[in-house]
Order: C-alpha cells, then sequence, then structure tokens
C-alpha cells in the first residue's frame, strides 16, 4: 500500500462510534471520510462533535458503502442485532472490517460473518481491545508456560452490583439481542479461552434470569426500562472443553452481591487467580500463582502491571492501530473470527439451553441456521 492515508468509514454513530472516532483521530495515517446512521441527523452530530470535515453523510451501510467506491475498511458500531448485516455486506464488497463487540446478537449470524469472510479478501477482527493488555497477556503467558501443569477447571466471570446500562438500546430484545453477557460476559470468555488456546466447547448447560431489569427499582429507567428489558442481567453456564476442561462461568449486570467470583484457573502443578472486575474492558492484577514448593504451600503475588491512568482509552487506541497495520499488511485480523465464533457459540448455548432446560452440544449449536 502507498503512502497516502487510509480511508476509513464509520458505520453506526451512537455512543461506542465515539471512542472509535477518538483514537483514529490519534492516528496520522488514516482520514474518517464517511458515515452512516439510521437516525436522522445523528451522524452529522458526531462528526460536528469531533470536528471532523469532509465528511459524507449516509442513511445506511449500504449506501454509504455503495458510494465510497475508494474506503479501505470501516469500523462498525451499531446495534448487537445490525453487526451481521453490516459486516456481511462491508465483506462482500473486500472491505476490512473492526466489528465491535459481541460478535453478534446470535450464533447463526456470527456465522454469516464467518462465511463472508471466507469468500472475502479482506478480514474482520473483533473489539476485544482486552487482549492489548499487558497484565491479560500476562494470564496468558502463565497458562502457555507450563507453570499451571495441565489445566482441568476455570472458573471466570464477575459483574456488576449495580450496573445496567442507561441506554435502552443495550436491553430491548430487538437492538441487543443478548444483554450482560455479551455486553462484559464476552471480554470475560475471551480472557481465559484465549489465554488456553481457544479449545471448542462440547457442551454446554445454561441459566439466564432478569430480575432486576425488569425490576423497575433496579432498571436505570425506571418503569418504561422495565417494560423495555428483553434480555438477561444475570447468567451463568457450565461449558465443557475439547481438553477435558471445565469452564464454569457466571455474569452480572445487577445482583445482590458485589462479584460472584474471582476467575480462578486450576492446574495440575498450580493454580491462578485473577480479581474480578466489573466490566472486564480494561486491565486485571494483581494476579496470584498457588503451588507447592520444597514441600511447603506457597504463593506468589504477581504485581499488576502499571498501565497508567485511562487505561481503557489507551487499549482502545491499540485496537485501532492494529486495525490499520492489519489493514496496510493484508492481515491477518489481530483478533480473529475464528476464535470469537466459540465466544459466541458459548454465549448463544447458555440461552439456547436456558430456553430447553437441559444441556445442549456445540453440534446441535452449529446445526442451526
Amino acid at each position: 500500500m502507498n503512502d497516502r492515508k487510509l480511508r476509513i468509514g464509520i458505520i453506526g454513530c451512537g455512543g461506542i462510534s465515539h471512542a472509535h472516532i477518538q483514537n483514529y483521530l490519534k492516528q496520522p495515517d488514516m482520514e474518517i471520510v464517511a458515515m452512516a446512521d439510521l437516525i436522522p441527523g445523528r451522524a452529522q452530530e458526531t462528526a460536528e462533535e469531533f470536528g471532523l470535515k469532509g465528511v459524507h453523510f449516509y442513511p445506511s451501510h449500504k449506501e454509504l458503502i455503495d458510494s465510497e467506491k475508494d474506503l479501505d475498511g470501516v469500523s462498525v458500531c451499531t446495534y448487537n442485532s445490525q453487526h451481521a448485516s453490516c459486516a456481511v455486506y462491508a465483506l462482500e464488497h473486500d472491505l476490512p472490517v473492526l466489528l465491535e463487540k459481541p460478535f453478534a446478537d446470535t450464533l447463526e449470524e456470527a456465522q454469516r460473518i464467518v462465511e463472508a469472510e471466507k469468500k472475502s479478501k479482506a478480514f474482520v477482527t473483533l473489539g476485544f481491545q482486552p487482549r492489548f493488555d499487558a497484565n491479560m497477556q500476562l494470564v496468558k503467558k502463565i497458562c502457555e508456560s507450563g507453570t499451571l501443569g495441565k489445566i482441568y477447571y476455570i472458573q471466570t466471570g464477575g459483574g456488576r452490583r449495580r450496573g445496567i446500562p442507561g441506554n435502552s438500546s443495550f436491553f430491548r430484545k430487538d437492538t441487543a439481542g443478548i444483554g450482560a453477557m455479551g455486553d462484559i460476559g464476552c471480554y470475560s470468555l475471551d480472557m481465559v479461552l484465549n489465554a488456553i488456546g481457544y479449545p471448542k466447547p462440547v457442551t454446554i448447560t445454561g441459566y439466564t434470569s432478569d430480575f432486576f431489569g425488569k425490576n423497575p427499582q433496579y432498571n436505570p429507567l425506571g418503569k418504561e426500562g422495565a417494560e423495555q428489558f428483553g434480555v438477561d442481567d444475570f447468567a451463568a453456564g457450565f461449558i465443557r472443553l475439547e481438553g477435558d476442561i471445565i469452564l464454569d462461568f457466571r455474569i452480572s449486570w445487577a445482583m445482590h452481591l458485589n462479584t460472584p467470583g474471582d476467575t480462578v484457573i486450576l492446574g495440575t502443578e498450580a493454580a491462578l487467580r485473577i480479581p474480578s472486575t466489573d466490566c472486564w474492558n480494561g486491565s486485571v492484577g494483581p494476579l496470584t500463582i498457588y503451588r507447592d514448593e520444597l514441600g511447603q504451600r506457597v504463593q506468589t503475588v504477581i504485581p499488576k502491571i502499571d498501565t497508567g491512568e485511562e487505561e481503557w482509552l489507551k487499549l482502545f487506541e491499540m485496537k485501532i492501530r492494529s486495525f490499520l497495520d492489519a489493514i496496510k499488511t493484508g492481515g491477518p485480523a489481530p483478533v480473529p473470527s475464528s476464535q470469537i465464533i466459540y465466544n459466541q457459540a458459548i454465549i448463544d448455548g447458555i440461552y439456547r439451553s436456558a430456553e430447553l432446560g437441559r444441556e445442549i452440544t456445540f453440534e446441535e449449536l452449529i446445526s442451526r441456521k
């Protein structure tokens, strides 16, 4: 690719697009040339807020992609329910895609994206910026080093005592499709699954509830929000992974507890504890390794690597930079769909299992089209 600036389009101009734009503007080798949003005037308002000049505005992703013939890539920042349609259309036009999490609102929609990517000359990378955190990477290094021995059990999740989003698009079924699992649970899952090489799920038993979201006392939008609430505010799953590993997962937007527990990775030689957080959208630590040494039970605390203030924004900028670099080199995707499809399968499997009231297999999930 020559030295001209990369030309990027923004699809969906709601809240998360602001973080994309803010961090794109820090990159000297790109320019935002087009923006699309279904809500009239929102793209223009967002562009004005960030002082963007010379941007072309469109009412839909299709019109943006059809009209802008020299785009180098797009950020898809829409409602969860629109992720697949926007990403697929971009890939069909051989445009690299930075797709915000979660992958999609259902496994079927995620599969559509994967299939489109296989036929495309472009790639899709998923918006999991915590992967770029030095402490998250340390978790992976510990697991890969053999220090823990054979990993056989993982407990992960966490979440908030009170943290239902104040924007109804996060919890309406027609826009979000999934709730706490898609908002913060996918990050927690990615941390541990990425650390152990993303093994395929084999079976999933799941539970979901919405007691707090549908209660005006706890919904931040009161009675109106409670009536609109259509997703999970708490979920739990028991997942068997390839390699004879058990994953015990729970995540919360709201509950009568500060956390359902730290992340724990148990191995035959040692165990690792990772402190729970409210959203997993940033850094973690300090980490603690428990093992036997010379006949004594010992524990080693690994201090949190200082990433400075505004760590979330720094990680977001790294996500944006990795996307631009992948465009320049022709890939591969920094966070590949081949991994995150398993993340989505677990989330979808928890929903399906909860609906059916029984365990569900991975084969059952992927056979549904």
